[in-house]
């Protein structure tokens, strides 16, 4: 499975929308996109993740759905990302298929342990810290945090990729990374961003 190391979760800006972000990334040099949409109707959502892979398909990028696989399915998205409160990721996986990517939430190591089991392709241990995106945050892990459970995945042996999510600004991207943590997924950094150079997509894409 590809996965990238640099995820943006979509967020809609002051002025604009969902799509007027995504498309922002995308010029950037963004390749990997997931749409995350709270408190609309699904028609609206599925709306938004039509238009949103259209996007995707043009600047050669990826988009997951996040929390619905149906809507995921309908828009031929590459995948989905599902909260630990979602719909369990074997039944998204029949409705996706085996070869769909589902990525997984975790925030501990015994979740860590339920993604593996479930058979995610990809798993986003957080938060890092306290973020205004997410109502009903779990609590924060820190840098301590990542390092802990980096150690504990080592130990037993799971090898999944794990994006760091959660408040992290371009500051941290790189002790994160040498936790040996896979990639990071930022919202508000490169939301609101507007001077950050193509060669940060290219560094941090790889």
């Amino acid at each position: 499975m590809d996965i990238s190391k640099l995820h943006y979760i979509s967020q809609a800006p002051a002025q604009g929308s969902h799509l007027t972000a995504i498309e922002k990334v995308l010029r950037s040099g963004g390749k990997w996109i997931q749409l995350r949409v709270k408190e609309q109707p699904q028609s609206a959502i599925l709306e938004l993740a039509l238009e949103a892979n259209r996007l995707c398909l043009e600047y050669g990028a990826k988009l997951i759905v996040n929390d619905y696989p149906e809507i995921a399915l309908l828009c031929g998205a590459y995948g989905v990302h599902l909260g630990l409160d979602d719909i369990p990721v074997p039944e998204a996986r029949i409705i996706l298929g085996k070869d769909s990517c589902i990525g997984g939430t975790a925030n501990t190591f015994e979740d860590v342990l339920q993604r593996t089991a479930e058979g995610v392709d990809y798993i986003g241990l957080g938060p890092f810290r306290f973020t205004s995106t997410k109502k009903n945050l779990s609590p924060v892990l820190g840098m301590e945090g990542y390092i802990r459970i980096m150690e504990q995945m080592r130990e037993a042996g799971i090898t999944i990729p794990v994006i760091a999510i959660g408040g992290i600004e371009q500051a941290d991207i790189d002790p994160i990374l040498k936790t040996g943590i896979y990639g990071i997924a930022v919202s508000g950094l490169l939301t609101r961003e507007n001077d950050l150079k193509k060669d940060f997509y290219v560094n941090y894409s790889k």
